[in-house]
């Protein structure tokens, strides 16, 4: 199983790869996403080209120059809207590595601020709450059935009630409340440690908005479409302006041109949801799978025997 700094290790290795090799990637770039696009420009390039730039025997009369200023401007519009995507995508990542912190906190309270033995059932049922929590999250935000990871860590009863549960976070972080209650009721906290407890609670409440505030609230369609409609306009456009200078060579610049759009528009809708399940997207299962290793690791619980997501590192 990949512990945490093994997942570090291997992150940064794929960021220091070799630069040769980076040339020929294929898994994780958007390339096989948009290459039936680009192979249509290409045969559309060299149909212009055969044809001299005409239309019906009309001539489009375009050259270079226009494109290069037009070509400026649109470079500076993706790259804004790739701002706004990857905004999008690292306030992802920051809620997600604010609740393996808080989880991590709230078990450590759990474990040496309460008076329950660290192998007592009250300790374990509080860590599987935590690890149910995360789980329940990931699902939600993924719109998948998470009755299967509910069911591991809660047990068929509590899993069975939560079945038809809109909110299952919000459910589960309020079975650690009464949990809590519980604890301050039979002695084994104080009114200050509950607070303490209550605090925490609070940051989870706010990683869970957040998260759905991201998941509910999409780009605007029209400033997609706007954006989509402009890149493949000008690519469409770029054969007619470069025929008369470039020849046979036309298709394979504008082809290259085309890719460096096309692509920028792709990215910039694939991280615009970071939840989602694609390559470029947060790794949600390993993320999930980690906090369940940490957390079981600090309650000296046996950990998973394997951590499958850890692989998308890997690939």
């Amino acid at each position: 199983m990949l512990r945490l700094p093994e997942l570090i290790k291997v992150m940064i290795i794929r960021k220091n790869e070799n630069w040769f090799k980076m040339l020929f990637i294929w898994k994780g770039s958007v390339l096989p996403q948009i290459l039936p696009r680009l192979i249509l420009l290409f045969l559309l390039s060299v149909a212009i080209v055969f044809l001299k730039g005409k239309i019906f025997d009309y001539k489009v009369a375009l050259n270079p120059a226009p494109f290069t200023i037009f070509g400026v401007a649109l470079a500076l519009f993706l790259g804004f809207r790739n701002t706004v995507s990857y905004d999008r995508f690292w306030e992802g990542r920051k809620l997600w590595g604010a609740l393996l912190n808080d989880t991590r906190s709230l078990a450590r309270q759990a474990l040496t601020l309460t008076a329950y033995p660290k192998d007592s059932k009250e300790i374990k049922t509080f860590i599987n709450y935590l690890i149910a929590f995360t789980y329940a999250l990931k699902h939600q935000l993924r719109h998948t059935d998470p009755a299967a990871d509910l069911q591991k860590r809660l047990g068929p009863d509590l899993a069975g009630s939560l079945k038809l549960a809109r909110f299952k976070p919000i459910m589960i972080m309020k079975q650690m409340g009464l949990w809590v209650q519980e604890a301050r009721t039979k002695g084994h906290i104080d009114t200050i440690i509950q607070t303490s407890f209550d605090e925490n609670f609070n940051k989870l409440s706010d990683i869970v908005g957040g998260c759905e505030r991201i998941a509910s609230t999409p780009i605007p369609y029209t400033y997609r479409v706007l954006l989509h409609r402009t890149v493949y306009l000008y690519c469409f456009l770029l054969p007619f302006g470069f025929v008369d200078s470039l020849g046979w060579i036309t298709p394979f610049i504008v082809i290259f041109i085309a890719y460096t759009f096309v692509a920028l528009e792709a990215i910039a809708d694939e991280i615009a949801d970071p939840f989602g399940t694609e390559p470029n997207d947060l790794a949600l299962n390993a993320m999930s799978e980690m906090i369940e290793s940490t957390l079981l690791e600090l309650a000296e619980q046996p950990l998973p025997a394997t951590n499958q997501s850890a692989h998308w590192y890997l690939d």
